[in-house]
């Protein structure tokens, strides 16, 4: 086969490797992995995803699904969205069973940028396997975006979501807040909910508000998928509480300090973190510059008085200003939903 063709080849293997991936959970501790088997010819032999934490890892499926269908696995290549891993953890590596399995040839797309689970690749090469990096490397980012960045930077990803009036008012002067913005916002937030591994609240939202923080369908039943819900602050939240029957599970974190949230709850496993106030916890998060992604939508209407969105984030003139870049810009319903992100240095 010549160049042009195993390049191809190699393309549309991979191409069917981030379908696959796409297949694994959206949120959990570990990225969503795909991985097909070739032969010498290019022809996909077998194939498998990762289920999620506790289950084997793509590549241990794709072998499994060779030796299900008799396929001997000696010579074969395997084209894998991630870089194989290289430790133990609930889990073998899967650069030592892809040894063992006898395959010359490992493709992948994005490194591994765990400290931890990291250097497949040069274990491979050790071995005297062929490794091929890189090949659509982006698209497996693009796949695992909370996940790259939480390992990079070794905290979860941080979206800060808010309603406000057009001129930034979270609530009435009575305090009345129900509803800023439509039926199609609050779905939104819904299917965002369900994207995120955590949702958090302060313990000011949570006594008053006594919200359930669930994920939940347009039609009103839960969704399959569900954030585990976390309560920042140091009063007690009552045993009969909404959100500690929460079906994702409940914690208390009795703490003022954003990093030191943070920091625990990647510990814990979790990649990505949904805020959705109150203004105080919102607040804090924006000054410490740990919010990556703000979700604004507002509700087409004026309601002045004190209640805004956000309180004091540290800013006192024009040049300390948050600056923000906006990402997209869309209608829903008579709402505005608007996402941006923090103009910063690049992330390290």
């Amino acid at each position: 086969m010549n160049n042009t063709a195993q390049d191809q080849n190699t393309l549309e293997a991979m191409a069917r490797a981030l379908s696959l991936a796409a297949r694994s959970p959206e949120v959990g501790r570990n990225p969503r992995v795909g991985c097909v088997l070739t032969d010498d010819s290019g022809n996909i032999v077998a194939e498998g995803y990762h289920l999620g934490a506790g289950h084997p890892h793509a590549e241990v499926e794709a072998l499994g699904d060779a030796r299900a269908k008799g396929v001997d696995t000696r010579g074969l290549t395997a084209v894998v969205t991630l870089e194989p891993c290289n430790h133990h953890g609930t889990t073998g590596p899967c650069s030592l069973a892809l040894q063992e399995a006898g395959i010359a040839r490992v493709v992948f797309g994005a490194s591994d940028p765990g400290d931890h689970s990291g250097g497949g690749h040069a274990t491979l090469s050790a071995a005297g396997i062929e490794v091929v990096p890189g090949v659509m490397a982006q698209q497996s980012e693009d796949l695992n975006t909370h996940w790259f960045f939480a390992m990079r930077q070794q905290r979860p990803f941080v979206t800060a979501k808010w309603a406000q009036s057009l001129d930034g008012r979270s609530a009435a002067p009575d305090q009345t807040s129900q509803w800023i913005t439509g039926t199609e916002s609050r779905h939104r937030v819904h299917e965002q909910r369900a994207q995120h591994g955590v949702i958090m609240v302060g313990t000011t939202t949570a006594l008053v508000d006594n919200p359930s923080l669930t994920a939940r369908t347009p039609e009103g039943g839960l969704a399959s998928t569900q954030p585990h819900a976390v309560v920042m602050g140091h009063r007690e939240i009552p045993e009969t509480s909404a959100v500690r029957n929460h079906p994702g599970g409940f914690q208390q974190m009795s703490t003022h300090e954003p990093q030191r949230a943070l920091e625990e709850l990647f510990t814990q496993g979790f990649r990505s973190v949904y805020l959705e106030g109150g203004k105080t916890l919102m607040s804090a998060f924006v000054q410490a510059d740990l919010v990556d992604e703000h979700h604004i939508t507002m509700g087409p209407m004026l309601l002045g008085g004190k209640y805004l969105a956000v309180d004091d984030i540290g800013v006192e003139t024009m040049s300390d200003a948050k600056a923000l870049t906006i990402s997209s810009v869309e209608t829903l319903g008579s709402d505005i939903w608007v996402v941006a992100t923090p103009t910063r240095a690049e992330e390290e």
